[in-house]
């Protein structure tokens, strides 16, 4: 019996994702819920998890495929899922276990003997032959030899039976030692590198941002307005209740949660800012739900603060964080990321101060303090 692997519903307008990356390979065993392959959308990167425990049978969608909501994945077979004794473990167990060594350090390798080779503590070839001519040669040399401090591997014996003489210890301790290998000298330049240029297959995500960036240039009647704000009372006010507030709810008073309640207070007073236009109709949002953007490796996604007009200035900044975590590790959900009627977004270093009408009929801001805080 075998078990589909299929591509999960992938939320509003969303109807297709590409493979990014097999978390399992055919053979391994899968348990029931467990990641089993991720797939990016436009909006999130996601994990599918495996419907029942068992073996991954087969691959049908390779990595870099684009997939419809759906598609086939790929096979669960049936199979001791969680085996004690994974595939390399018994192949490693059925080898043969590597017997003693034979004397003379040789070892049986597919049937042919095969000389190891000696360490350098151990008798080589050279060291072997000086040795039995000194076992060979009288007292007198070996004494002579061992006030030398020279190796009688370097003595080239002549003596009648291949024994060391006197005259061989004078002629090799008076032999000029080899000079040292130098090593070679750098290059001065080094050569150019062989690829001038890297290319990188985009995400979908990344592709998505820059189609839109794109679209909305063609096709947006672009409205861009420059606004100075006095944020000396904001900042003010945070220095003054920064540490109690963090004492008591065990988490930093930031500015983020700041521009939220700013924001609703200016859209309450001008509801058609958090107003869209559908069709031929103005549809007025009554509710409050605020995306923040956050930057990633992968691209900027705006997670949504929901219903902020009800939320503490505490439970903004706990609620920001933690969407904020679940950005960077890409555990964001589709809903986390859909139906937000108005869009905060930080414009880090670059400390600019911008509101932007785009397409849709929806207003974005980027809002920055003065202090570069």
């Amino acid at each position: 019996m075998t078990i589909e692997i299929k591509v999960p519903t992938l939320g509003e307008s969303v109807t297709e994702a590409t493979v990014a990356k097999w978390l399992k390979q055919p053979g391994e065993a899968i348990e029931r819920d467990e990641p089993v392959v991720e797939l990016e959308t436009d909006k999130v990167t996601l994990e599918v998890p495996a419907p029942a425990a068992g073996t991954l049978g087969e691959i049908r969608a390779a990595e870099g495929t684009n997939v419809p909501v759906g598609a086939i994945l790929g096979v669960i077979a049936d199979g001791a899922a969680g085996s004690p004794h994974p595939p390399a473990a018994r192949a490693a167990e059925s080898a043969p276990h590597p017997g003693p060594l034979p004397a003379g350090g040789e070892r049986e390798r597919g049937g042919a003997i095969v000389q190891s080779v000696p360490s350098p503590g151990s008798r080589g070839e050279g060291q072997g032959e000086g040795q039995s001519a000194l076992e060979r040669s009288g007292p007198a040399v070996r004494k002579l030899i061992a006030e030398a401090e020279i190796d009688a591997a370097q003595v080239t014996p002549t003596g009648r039976g291949g024994r060391i003489t006197k005259q061989d210890v004078i002629t090799a301790r008076e032999r000029p030692a080899p000079a040292p290998l130098r090593e070679p000298l750098p290059p001065e330049t080094e050569p150019p590198p062989a690829n001038r240029e890297t290319r990188v297959r985009m995400t979908r995500l990344r592709r998505r941002i820059a189609e839109r960036l794109k679209e909305a240039q063609q096709n947006a009647a672009m409205l861009t307005t420059f606004n100075e704000i006095d944020m000396s009372g904001a900042i003010a006010l945070r220095e003054r209740w920064r540490e109690a507030f963090e004492k008591k709810h065990g988490v930093r008073l930031g500015f983020m949660s700041i521009f939220v309640k700013a924001a609703i207070v200016a859209l309450r007073e001008l509801p058609a800012v958090n107003a869209e236009i559908d069709g031929e109709d103005i549809v007025y949002k009554n509710h409050y739900d605020i995306g923040v953007a956050v930057g990633t490796e992968q691209g900027l996604v705006v997670p949504v603060v929901r219903d902020a007009d009800r939320r503490s200035f505490a439970d903004i900044e706990k609620e920001i964080a933690a969407l904020g975590h679940k950005a960077r590790d890409g555990k964001l959900t589709i809903e986390d990321l859909s139906g937000g009627t108005f869009t905060i977004s930080n414009g880090g270093d670059r400390r600019s101060s911008a509101c932007t009408r785009s397409n849709g009929g929806r207003w974005r801001s980027a809002t920055r303090s003065r202090s570069g805080r």
